[in-house]
């Protein structure tokens, strides 16, 4: 079984599904058992799922914004 030290370094890999399938499996089987490293587990995911309804609901910078940025790049560029 990996050791809560491997799950803590794999654990952002692993909530954003970037570990190999069987790595995948090992992490979960250590998360369903372990005391330890679970609260850190649903903290993280907490935090990508905030994060996630943030993005949701934000409606991305302005038009105005983004032409002036634009309008700034293209300036230095000339």
């Amino acid at each position: 079984m990996i050791s809560c030290r491997g799950v803590m370094e794999q654990l952002w890999d692993y909530l954003d599904g970037e570990l190999p399938p069987e790595r995948m499996q090992a992490l979960a089987d250590h998360l369903e058992v372990c005391q330890r490293c679970y609260p850190q587990y649903r903290f993280q995911l907490a935090f990508l799922e905030g994060l996630a309804r943030q993005r949701a609901a934000s409606t991305g910078p302005s038009v105005t914004l983004v032409e002036q940025i634009r309008a700034l790049v293209g300036s230095h560029h000339e």
